[in-house]
């Protein structure tokens, strides 16, 4: 085993083991869990499986349809595949293969260029910064797009989402432009604290949504796309055509069902405990006196936001981990170089273990990740 999986193995032993958390992760569950969760899932256990995306997974589709206020709904096994699909269907409808996004949106950075290599589009980006793009920006970007595509929220930013009036400026401006709007939200579901709007209201906003099932709502994996009847039928097509067309997906579906039923009622309340959590890391990282300390955004979002302290990422993660082993309490879990110069980045999401936290406990808890530093 490489150094590497012996350091996940030990970092994911002590999260596991330990007594209290900040958040819960992805790597942690075993099979045998995740399988008794499928059991548990709101739906007729006993009615018959599902075969190319019909019973439990058109019924999945249908309820996201319900959800967002659209007239359809496709399950896709990754959003990777759901957003690649959405935006090529889009150039093909309006005759340009120009999308406008931000470079640190996921298909830039995280899908291998496969806009290009696998849909022939090209993108262009009306603003580079850290941040969301003003209707200003998207109504003069020189050069002409077919489809506007906002990432709601901009995760590698610090999940950042625009206001509500400046989002409604930002499909006006694609609008006056003919362009579509596509909506990457695969985070969307958390949003409406922030907009303080329902999901209907905002996904009528855009022409297309995507969402996903695997990041907030805690399910296996995959996603669905939602928008006009006509143009989800389009996108079931390339869907087959991609290789999505799987024979067997109620595991997908039915921990998807479950997490709309579980974790969506709750994601209002972590978004509000993560914004008390960010005010209590700033005052004790400040109490603490660390020279340099950042919480963003100050104010989150979404119940996920970064942390930058000026340490090395490896020193930092080490002092987590020792945090759990030593006193079982999980406080911080990986950091990453990747953030400015000379400092590390690491991303708290809060969820269902966070929402006992108090104030003190969390300036406890960084005294001892402090400590270890």
């Amino acid at each position: 085993m490489s150094d590497d999986a012996e350091q996940t193995k030990r970092l994911v032993a002590a999260w596991k083991g330990a007594r209290r958390a900040l958040t819960s992760g992805g790597r942690e569950e075993t099979v045998r869990e995740l399988l008794a969760g499928l059991a548990d899932a709101p739906y007729d256990l006993d009615a018959p499986a599902d075969i190319y995306g019909d019973g439990v997974v058109a019924d999945l589709e249908r309820r996201v349809a319900g959800l967002l206020g659209t007239e359809d709904a496709a399950f896709f096994p990754s959003g990777t595949m759901a957003q690649q699909v959405a935006l090529r269907c889009w150039a093909g409808r309006t005759g340009n293969p120009v999308v406008a996004l931000h470079p640190m949106s996921h298909p830039e950075r995280w899908e291998g260029g496969a806009l290009t290599a696998l849909a022939g589009l090209r993108t262009t980006h009306p603003v580079t910064e850290p941040r969301q793009p003003t209707p200003q920006e998207v109504r003069e970007h020189p050069e002409p797009f077919g489809t506007l595509m906002l990432e709601l929220p901009l995760r590698d930013a610090g999940f950042l989402l625009p206001a509500w009036e400046e989002l409604e400026g930002l499909v006006d401006a694609a609008r006056e432009r003919d362009a579509v709007v596509h909506f990457d939200g695969a985070r969307l579901w958390e949003s409406t604290v922030h907009f303080g709007r329902p999901l209907p209201e905002i996904a009528r906003l855009a022409d297309s949504v995507y969402v996903s099932f695997y990041k907030s709502l805690r399910g296996l994996s995959g996603a669905c796309l939602a928008g006009p009847r006509d143009f989800v039928e389009e996108t079931r097509v390339w869907r087959h055509r991609y290789g999505g067309q799987v024979f067997r997906q109620f595991p997908q579906a039915l921990a998807a069902l479950a997490g709309l039923e579980r974790e969506l009622p709750r994601l209002p309340a972590y978004v509000e405990q993560a914004r008390a959590v960010a005010a209590a890391l700033r005052e004790a990282f400040a109490e603490a006196g660390v020279p340099w300390s950042r919480v963003h955004p100050e104010v989150p979002h979404t119940h996920q936001f970064q942390v930058w302290l000026p340490y090395e990422a490896d020193r930092l993660t080490e002092a987590g981990a020792r945090l759990a082993e030593e006193t079982g309490t999980a406080l911080f879990r990986r950091w990453s170089a990747e953030g400015p110069p000379g400092l590390a980045v690491t991303e708290v999401e809060i969820t269902q273990p966070g929402l006992a936290w108090t104030p003190e406990d969390v300036r406890e808890a960084v005294g001892g990740f402090l400590a270890r530093v």
